[in-house]
């Protein structure tokens, strides 16, 4: 019967090499036989033999002790090129990982996608571009709108044109632009809020 040292077994089984035990057996087996036995002590303290009846302890032969220092020598380098196999996979794994606040705003945008399914889409047409609009309370402020300063809030907020390429686009002067969106933009506030406060009393 052959022993692996306490050392041995606690060096597999903690240091978090998550190899297969029957590999493990597998490699013993093809070097010693497979009628080779292994007894793992993982408790501390010396190794223990069979003993006979009697109480007393059979010294192993010399062919027994040298079989034996073999079989250790070789466990600890199984054990030994595995802990540098698994390490070396930690390694490249580290390498090939890539952390999230390394990733830019785009590749974020890319790990996830939306739902649509259930989404209302208001389309409103500006200088012969689309917008699509999903939220109905913004849609319905929009839609209250006349036609001249809804187109101003569009290209404003939704298409992020400034109030010079605004008054170019529609022919007007730029102050008038601001006069108009800041004073559009407080009747959409006016109008939300009131729509919010009709929705609560209907609850």
């Amino acid at each position: 019967m052959q022993f692996i040292r306490p050392s041995y077994a606690r060096l597999y089984f903690q240091s978090g090499i998550f190899v297969s035990f029957l590999n493990f057996i597998q490699k013993i087996s093809e070097k010693f036989g497979s009628f080779v036995i292994l007894t793992v002590i993982v408790a501390k303290g010396e190794q223990r033999g069979h003993r006979p009846k009697g109480g007393e302890n059979v010294k192993p032969n010399s062919h027994e002790q040298s079989k034996r220092h073999a079989f250790d020598s070789f466990c600890k380098k199984i054990l030994k090129h595995e802990a540098r196999d698994y390490y070396d996979e930690l390694k490249s794994q580290r390498n090939r990982e890539v952390s999230f606040s390394d990733l830019s705003a785009k590749e974020m945008d890319e790990l996830y996608t939306e739902d649509r399914y259930f989404v209302t889409e208001q389309i409103f047409n500006v200088l012969g571009l689309d917008v699509i609009v999903t939220d109905d309370v913004i849609a319905g402020a929009l839609q209250s709108l006349p036609e001249r300063k809804r187109d101003i809030i569009l290209l404003s907020y939704f298409l992020e044109l400034s109030d010079r390429e605004i008054g170019d686009k529609l022919n007007m002067l730029r102050s008038t632009v601001q006069y108009q969106r800041t004073s559009t933009l407080q009747q959409l506030k006016n109008f939300m809020e009131g729509d919010t406060y009709e929705r609560q009393d209907k609850k």
